[in-house]
């Protein structure tokens, strides 16, 4: 999969489900490095594989700049807590828009690396928040789904603007 472009809001692809990944193999490996690689261009901290067209369940997350990726293959949150916490998010997908959403403070992930191997890891606050979010992606939900109606509409308006600027 070379890297495409970006899809952009309100693309209907960016609705999509996308796939389990189910070949462990240099060709998935490439995938990952060309997804890792649009992260990079575009200054990302998370992507996914509907991002840029790709229906596979593959989250690319770097939290800090100049630090290595971590891949995410057919991640799939196993605990969420009874505790919440707002956190500013947008989307590549939707560039000039956030808002604040609010998600579990801390969850756990099951995930399998680029070798197919199974992990589990806890995260909470801000890591916590960028992997809900780019599992929604994974699931089909953009963010602003995650907005009360009138946020939501305000974010596409102010979207919608911002793209008439531009």
């Amino acid at each position: 999969m070379p890297v495409q472009s970006l899809i952009l809001y309100p693309d209907p692809r960016l609705r999509l489900r996308a796939e389990p990944v189910t070949v462990f193999d240099d060709g998935l490996r490439r995938d990952a490095d060309d997804l890792v690689a649009a992260l990079a261009r575009v200054s990302a901290i998370g992507l996914t594989g509907p991002h840029v067209g790709w229906l596979a369940r593959v989250v690319a997350l770097r939290l800090e700049p100049g630090t290595p990726a971590t891949i995410y293959v057919n991640p799939e949150i196993t605990f969420v807590s009874p505790e919440t916490a707002p956190q500013t998010e947008g989307s590549v997908s939707m560039p000039g828009v956030s808002d604040t959403v609010e998600r579990a403070a801390r969850i756990r992930i099951r995930y399998a690396d680029l070798d197919g191997a199974l992990h589990e890891v806890e995260s909470e606050g801000f890591e916590a928040a960028c992997l809900q979010h780019e599992i929604d992606q994974l699931d089909g939900i953009f963010w602003i789904e995650r907005l009360s109606r009138l946020r939501r509409e305000r974010a596409v308006k102010r979207y919608a603007k911002a793209r008439r600027a531009a």
